[in-house]
């Protein structure tokens, strides 16, 4: 079929037809003027519906992708805080990161030891050289350093440093976020110090050639992961500190132990030291003052009578040093303890002056005591404490003291007077029928800058004493140990040298009740009593290991009359001893069977209570175990080496006395 083109005319016709076909269907159609508006109106609704639709889309991408975003935040720091180690922490990160958001690079870059640079620590692809630095001061590294959002990076900055890519390659694009040093003490690779730069820097870049952007999304993930890399870091700095501080305190209390091991080994072979010491020191200090004393008894010239008479003064006092030293050792190691009892208070002071006054008599020095009329009679505490104080007090006037008198004051300390006394180191705390002894001594004066030091152990006061003074020892010193042990205190009152000085003490003691009183009973002692008994005929039995103070106690009690057997040895002892033995003297650290064993024995073997003879402890000891063991083997009576004639002949007439009545009554 042929087709040309239609003439004008006939374009013409055509769209006139159609003009007139349209207003005949206008004509014919009167209502469609009012259905244009409604298929208006319907054509918005439409378009705002698909806008709406459109919205609510963004919206349901955008809560996706918020929740895509938690899930990684949730699964990132599972995989951070599996672990406390640092080191694993930021790997950690580094891995989980690049993988969740797929990067090509992952750098961490932490301060330098010396505060000014950064260096690389950690990479995921290892693209860079770890331990390369850069300053810290740079522009980019400050800028991030200031903010608190993840902020996009030149690829060309010295902390991207991507690797070198070929030209037609582009980089992607580089992202940078701090992360907070919360606690990093000792936090810096190889051991990491304490840093003055508060933040490390991490730096993530996305693969090379290619149109990814990071999104809102992503860098939010980044700046959380930031903060929860912060506290996982913190956390395991702190649990690292932890760590450290329990084995250094396990090391410590491993130190401390073998310490204290080693400190109850040095005081046990101490004390077994000064055991043996004590024992052998003892045996002639026995010796030379037993014989010095039975040396008096003969016919003497003079001259002959000061030299034993120096002899005994010179051996006393050794003694007493002794005693002394043992004393402070157990009060350094703290076995010193308090022997508690009820004894007659007025005559411990009347005791003290007896036998001071044959020493100051030869001074040519008074002594005078006053006892206030309202001090108990009877009191409970340590009685030969007590007296060992009052001794070494006074016996310090007496020594450093020329001419003049030595007063003696006792009296119960008034409340109002113990609140400025003794100083900070001394607080009374009175008691129900307890109270506080006051006693002042009177002497020749001192200086007051030397009376601090009359109470250090062996000072000597060279303007006190002089050069015959002897010095002064640890009678102060451990007097004032002493005191403080009976809750007291002791102080020294002085104008100056040649103007008097005054030794005050105070001791708490307690009154002693109707049932104290009761069941107080005198143990034989040197002072306990001095009247003179007639021992000729007494048959006692002597049991001593060491040859020279077996001789030494056999040849007193010869002296005194007696009809003296000796055994060395607890076996012998036990085959002589008999009914026709008085008194049997039982040294109780003898060798294989010891003094105890051989009271028990003794105890044994003579069933009635009349006939068996009385059994007396000879021991160079005086402390709580030695006391224990005397007293659970029930002996009669305790005599504490080196001993005098007096003091033997003064436990063997109190024990005897004692024996009358109970024959009287078997």
């Amino acid at each position: 079929m042929d087709f040309c083109i239609h003439s004008r005319t006939v374009e013409i016709v055509m769209t006139t037809i159609k003009d007139f076909d349209c207003c005949r269907v206008v004509c014919n159609s009167p209502g469609a003027v009012h259905i244009i508006p409604d298929l208006l109106s319907v054509k918005t609704r439409e378009l705002f519906l698909k806008n709406r639709a459109a919205e609510l889309d963004r919206e349901m991408g955008l809560i996706r992708t918020q929740e895509e975003t938690g899930r990684h935040v949730r699964m990132l720091t599972h995989e951070i805080r599996s672990t406390l180690d640092r080191h694993t922490i930021l790997k950690t990160t580094l891995i989980e990161l690049g993988r969740t958001l797929a990067l090509e690079e992952c750098a961490l870059w932490m301060p330098a030891r010396n505060g000014l640079e950064l260096q690389l620590s950690y990479t995921l692809r290892h693209q860079n050289p770890v331990g390369c630095t850069v300053p810290i001061h740079l522009p980019v590294i400050s800028q991030v350093f200031s903010s608190h959002h993840a902020m996009k990076i030149s690829p060309n900055s010295p902390v991207a440093r991507p690797r070198p890519l070929s030209k037609k390659f582009m980089p992607g694009e580089v992202v940078a976020v701090r992360v907070p040093l919360l606690h990093l003490s000792n936090f810096q690779k190889n051991d990491w110090p304490e840093l003055s730069t508060k933040y490390a820097l991490m730096v993530l870049m996305l693969p090379s050639d290619s149109a990814r952007q990071w999104h809102v999304h992503e860098l939010e993930l980044v700046e959380v992961v930031a903060d929860q890399v912060a506290v996982a870091l913190s956390h395991a700095a702190i649990l690292e500190e932890s760590m450290r501080a329990r084995d250094q305190l396990m090391e410590q209390n491993v130190a401390l132990d073998l310490a204290r091991r080693e400190a109850e080994t040095a005081v046990h072979a101490r004390n077994d030291f000064l055991a043996v010491m004590n024992h052998e020191m003892r045996t002639p200090m026995h010796a030379i003052i037993a014989l010095s004393s039975l040396l008096q008894e003969t016919e003497l010239t003079r001259e002959q009578r000061l030299m034993v008479e120096a002899i005994l003064k010179s051996s006393n006092l050794l003694a007493t040093l002794i005693n002394d030293v043992l004393d402070l050792s157990r009060l350094e190691d703290g076995s010193f303890e308090l022997d508690l009892g009820t004894f007659n208070l007025l005559m411990v002071f009347k005791e003290v002056v007896n036998l001071i006054k044959p020493i100051a008599s030869f001074k040519k020095l008074m002594v005078s005591l006053t006892l206030a009329p309202d001090l108990p009679q009877y009191v409970v505490g340590d009685e030969k404490l007590l007296m060992q104080i009052i001794l070494n007090v006074v016996s310090n006037a007496v020594k450093f003291s020329k001419e003049g008198s030595i007063s003696i004051i006792a009296c119960i300390a008034k409340p109002e007077s113990l609140r400025d006394v003794g100083g900070l180191d001394f607080f009374p705390v009175p008691s129900a029928n307890h109270f506080y002894l006051r006693v002042k001594d009177s002497g020749q004066g001192i200086s007051p800058a030397d009376i601090p030091n009359l109470f250090n152990k062996f000072a000597q006061n060279h303007a006190l004493g002089g050069k015959h003074s002897g010095g002064e020892g640890l009678g102060l010193a451990i007097s004032k140990r002493f005191i403080n042990l009976m809750e007291g205190n002791i102080w020294i009152e002085s104008e100056g040298l040649a103007k008097g000085c005054t030794a005050i003490f105070i001791v708490k003691l307690r009154i002693a009740d109707n049932l104290s009183y009761s069941e107080h009973r005198l143990l034989p002692t040197a002072q306990a009593n001095h009247c003179q008994a007639n021992f000729l005929g007494l048959k006692v039995l002597v049991m001593d290991d060491n040859g020279i103070s077996r001789m030494v106690t056999r040849g007193i009690l010869i002296h005194m009359g007696c009809d003296v057997t000796v055994a060395s040895s607890g076996k012998e002892c036990l085959q002589i001893v008999s009914q026709e033995h008085k008194v049997v003297f039982i040294d109780v650290s003898t060798p294989g069977m010891n003094g105890y064993e051989v009271a028990i024995r003794i105890h044994e073997k003579f069933a009635s209570l009349y006939k068996r003879p009385l059994l007396v402890a000879l021991t160079g000891s005086s402390d709580k175990v030695t006391r224990e063991n005397c007293l659970r083997v029930a002996v009669d009576g305790v005599l504490l080496k080196p001993f005098s004639l007096d003091k033997m002949k003064s436990v063997l007439s109190e024990l005897l006395e004692k024996r009358v009545p109970r024959e009287a009554n078997p």
